[in-house]
């Protein structure tokens, strides 16, 4: 009978099982945790809700909420809690990309979804959606002032649409698509822009001309338009029929739902909502694009000194690029505060540090510069953890405000179940949040002229000849 054991269990392991019984962990149509409903919410006193991690759908800069759904939320959390003799109920925010948020909340990591833009179900059946939180939003054309005009989607025929990860306009693009290569004529080239963008900063790029047109939620086209006033919405170029945007729920969930429908027909915004919207936005930069005629032909200037010191410090050179038209504009003779000088605005103080200098020579500029950020890179961001455009923005960050300081925010990050190891929408809302946009603003610019240049790499690497063609 011993013997006989071995042949047993293997018979049992090559056996056809029942497929669930062969499956280790959870799957892609399992949950992780229990559905919550609000009963349970309350005796836990936390609502954990899955926002979108644009920072026009919930960013918050130094306590003031300028996310759309941060202050809709604030008043919902109010809500729930305006029964005195019932446990109070706290919001946790857990923001994630668009794009992966229905899936976030299907696995159990969150009890309500606040995307603040239209998000498609798709074939996630175990989901509810809550009344209209804003009804029905067009998807317009946004184009840049002194643009072409458009009167129908068909004139973009052969031509780029930029879209953020998670549009809804993709579906219907592809739609539009169809129809005209069955009329043999060229598709709408869409633009899946680089994950480090949101809504608003395709908005932004539209504006500087760096990207040529997008399509976007009316509402959201029409709010940012307050602080890019070079913006063109082309309100007449509606794609497809309009449509509610939703909160989310599991289905199970009846008495949550319940309670978001019932606040949301009685929910009218403050008028007063968009005030540090504005006030903090329209003091911002406001990127350029880098790559117009006088952009490219003083790029050109530099380039070979850029792409040798790049090399020798194993950095991309469209990375110092991209921070040198944020410092300088690309202008080897740019005086700044406190000594800042040159092309990197490097300060004499900075470049002795790394052995350099003499910085208002052009090569040893560019040199102190990038010794500088490979020594930040070498010293404090070199874990394989980090991917190297993640790993970019960090010495970014600590370029402009210090490593300790940018170490002190990934603690925090930590400490509150964000991504230490992501800058954009993870460590960079606790800079927003207690130090204010500052820092913010400079990496999302350095980011976009890097994304800018990158898009045209090999043109602009193989000289003046074929980049001005």
């Amino acid at each position: 009978m011993i013997r006989l054991l071995p042949l047993l269990l293997f018979l049992l392991m090559v056996a056809p099982w029942p497929a669930v019984a062969r499956m280790a962990g959870p799957q892609a149509w399992q949950t992780t945790d229990t559905v919550r409903d609000l009963a349970e919410i309350r005796r836990s006193g936390v609502l954990r809700v899955l926002v979108n991690q644009s920072r026009n759908s919930s960013g918050e800069v130094k306590g003031e909420a300028i996310g759309v759904e941060y202050v809709r939320l604030r008043a919902f959390e109010q809500f729930l809690n305006r029964d005195a003799q019932a446990r109070t109920i706290t919001l946790k925010i857990i923001p994630k990309a668009k794009d992966q948020l229905l899936a976030a909340l299907q696995r159990g990591e969150g009890d309500l979804v606040a995307p603040g833009e239209l998000l498609d179900r798709g074939g996630l059946r175990q989901l509810s959606r809550t009344r209209a939180v804003v009804p029905q939003v067009p998807l317009v054309l946004v184009t840049r002032q002194g643009s072409r005009r458009y009167t129908q989607l068909q004139q973009f025929s052969g031509r780029s649409l930029a879209l953020p990860a998670g549009s809804v306009a993709g579906k219907t693009l592809a739609k539009v698509n169809s129809e005209l290569m069955q009329a043999r004529r060229a598709p709408i080239v869409v633009e899946w822009v680089d994950p480090t963008l949101a809504v608003e900063d395709v908005l932004e790029m539209v504006q500087a001309g760096i990207y040529p047109a997008t399509l976007v939620e009316q509402s959201i086209a029409e709010r940012w338009a307050k602080v890019l006033p070079k913006l063109r919405i082309e309100s007449k170029l509606a794609l497809g029929e309009p449509a509610d945007m939703h909160w989310f729920v599991r289905k199970e969930a009846k008495m949550l739902r319940a309670s978001a429908d019932r606040f949301l027909s009685g929910y009218r915004a403050p008028e007063n909502q968009d005030a540090a919207f504005v006030r903090v936005y329209r003091r911002l930069y406001r990127v350029q694009n880098p790559l117009d005629s006088v952009g490219r032909q003083r790029l050109e200037k530099v380039r070979p000194t850029l792409q040798r010191h790049a090399q020798q410090q194993d950095i991309d050179w469209l990375n110092l690029a991209a921070l040198a038209f944020k410092e300088s504009t690309l202008n080897p003779a740019a005086r700044g505060a406190s000594g800042a000088t040159g092309l990197m605005q490097m300060t004499p103080a900075a470049a002795r540090s790394m052995g350099v200098t003499d910085i208002g020579k052009l090569d040893n500029n560019v040199l102190a510069s990038a010794k500088y950020l490979a020594s930040i890179r070498r010293e404090f961001f070199a874990s394989p953890r980090l991917n190297e455009h993640e790993r970019m923005a960090f010495i970014l960050a600590a370029y402009n405000m210090g490593p300790q300081r940018v170490q002190s925010l990934r603690a925090e990050a930590r400490r509150r179940g964000y991504n230490p190891d992501q800058w954009f929408f993870q460590v960079e809302r606790i800079a927003m949040e207690t130090m204010g946009m500052g820092v913010v603003s400079h990496v999302n610019a350095v980011n976009k002229y890097y994304l800018a240049y990158n898009r045209e790499r090999n043109l602009l690497e193989a000289g003046p000849q074929r980049a001005t063609r």
